[in-house]
């Protein structure tokens, strides 16, 4: 399984999103390959990255993912999809969900930004993938997402619980 853990270690020139970087704007479509992976599913990159970039016309990845993106793309493949923006029900739709993708913003200072991440439930706890700038793998974020969300602080959640298609 070929998992992408840092998206800023992606070389500058390599995966273009739009006119950028996927190191700088690729976090919706790496959540979304670390999803398919996790579901044991094969793709091609640079045809996830099309298929995300004509997703927005005229934006084309410069501008990074829509918060709806990864959820209209699983549901376009046939796969089931639950969308939740509550965080208290965070816990259970993750814990039944065979893959779930977190799309959350956080703020330091006066910068302000917004992330994607691919995440399971595994028995040690919940485990995602491009997590943060310092991921070299998978990172525990504990028993409750919700407690972990909270804790960092992040906020305008939005989870996406993804199963296996029947």
């Amino acid at each position: 399984m070929d998992l992408i853990y840092n998206q800023r270690q992606i070389p500058r020139d390599k995966w273009r999103y739009g006119l950028r970087s996927s190191a700088a704007t690729g976090c919706g479509w790496i959540a979304t390959w670390n999803a398919l992976q996790l579901l044991g599913c094969k793709t091609d990159i640079n045809e996830l990255i099309r298929y995300y970039e004509w997703q927005l016309p005229l934006i084309h990845g410069n501008a990074g993912t829509s918060f709806w993106g990864p959820a209209a793309c699983f549901k376009h493949w046939g796969f089931p999809v639950e969308v939740c923006a509550d965080r208290r029900k965070f816990d259970a739709l993750a814990s039944r969900s065979d893959v779930s993708i977190l799309f959350y913003h956080w703020h330091r200072g006066c910068k302000l930004g917004a992330h994607f991440i691919a995440l399971h439930r595994t028995p040690d706890g919940f485990v995602s993938y491009n997590t943060y700038r310092s991921s070299t793998g998978p990172d525990n974020l504990g028993h409750s997402l919700q407690a972990h969300i909270q804790s960092s602080g992040w906020f305008g959640c939005v989870l996406m619980g993804i199963r296996k298609k029947q």
